[in-house]
């Protein structure tokens, strides 16, 4: 009997130490599993806070082509459209105006991640669109299909977006929608009206390129009311007097500032020969005569601009053909269409006194 005793006891915890291995293996099983999907979670990179972000909300218009959905939803009404945009989910919407600038950030935001892994202070891209909630599975598979990180949606049913741009603390507004880009600009938000080049263009993959027009863009309008209401000889005048006093800010100036502050992340790793943002003034001010205004005005503001070119009124087409900017922010259409018709993604800014004369022509 005791030897009985003895045999059971030495069998008995045999069961439980069975029990225990599969325990051990499920909680491997579940820790390899955590592992797998941190790492994933990891690799697709959650956005980051907007108060630490440059937000840059895009409408579905400027980052896709819904040339042909346009002309359903405003020739057969609203119901047509949705119908349309549900029956072809599948299919994948070719890109917009501002699909190459999107795809330029997010180059940078890999770059930046790469040097500050733990920084949130890069680009975060916001699909903000008057679509409605149905439409927002092709959306889904066509942001998915070109591998863009675009994780926050904001699509208000046809109510306007500019209180949710306000509310994810928007830095830059990017819309085909013309009244909704005068909102909001009205608003105080940086914002342009997207525009298709007439050609097909190639774009740097590696280096984001933003050409800007001065005056009415990144600086007030206060010069060009001088120039339109006076002539161009007070405009000088006016200029070559004021030099040492800084312009006022326009309504881009937060978006170059931007850039700015990222560009200095990469020099401080010694990255200055290689930086993955360039930035451009193009402007029709002629340099002897009222450039030293423009460049003591963003000395002032701590601001470096890596090119400056002063056309003296020649035509910007030819010269952003050479710059091939994923963006060319202009104040005035006639230098958007002249952008475009030589093959440069134009985003016109509604901002100045420009605005009253082209409404009057």
């Amino acid at each position: 009997a005791p030897g009985t005793m003895s045999g059971s006891g030495s069998e008995e915890p045999q069961p439980n130490q069975a029990a225990g291995d599969r325990q051990q293996e499920a909680e491997q099983d579940w820790a390899a599993a955590k592992a797998f999907y941190d790492n994933a979670v990891i690799q697709r990179t959650r956005p980051p806070k907007p108060q630490n972000a440059i937000t840059v909300a895009v409408s579905s218009r400027a980052l896709f082509n819904l040339v042909e959905e346009q002309r359903i939803y405003e020739e057969e009404g609203l119901e047509k459209y949705v119908e349309y945009q549900q029956n072809n989910e599948n299919v994948i919407l070719k890109p917009g105006p501002a699909f190459y600038f999107v795809k330029a950030l997010e180059q940078v935001n890999a770059r930046l991640l790469e040097l500050y892994p733990d920084d949130e202070e890069r680009f975060d891209i916001v699909l903000m669109t008057n679509n409605h909630a149905q439409v927002g599975v092709r959306l889904i598979n066509s942001i998915n299909h070109y591998g863009l990180t675009i994780e926050r949606f904001c699509m208000t049913g046809g109510e306007s977006p500019i209180g949710y741009l306000t509310a994810y603390l928007t830095n830059l507004y990017l819309s085909a929608d013309s009244d909704k880009v005068q909102e909001a600009i009205e608003a105080g938000i940086a914002s342009a009206t997207m525009f298709t080049a007439s050609e097909d263009v190639a774009y740097s993959d590696t280096q984001l390129r933003v050409a800007f027009d001065g005056d009415a863009v990144i600086f007030s309008d206060e010069s060009e009311q001088i120039f339109k209401e006076q002539g161009l000889d007070r405009f000088f005048e006016h200029e070559q007097l004021n030099e040492n006093k800084p312009l006022a800010q326009g309504p881009l100036k937060g978006f170059l500032e931007d850039l700015g502050k990222l560009q200095k992340k990469f020099y401080a790793k010694n990255e200055r020969l290689n930086c993955p943002i360039r930035t451009y003034l193009v402007t029709a001010r002629s340099a002897a005569s009222s450039g030293a205004r423009v460049l003591k005005t963003l000395r002032s503001w701590g601001l470096e601009i890596d090119e400056a070119l002063f056309l003296a009124g020649a035509p910007k087409g030819p010269i952003l053909v050479k710059i091939h900017p994923h963006i060319f922010f202009d104040d005035q259409m006639f230098h958007i269409e002249g952008a475009q018709k030589l093959g440069t993604t134009a985003a016109h800014v509604p901002y100045g006194i420009s605005q009253k004369y082209s409404k009057s022509t």
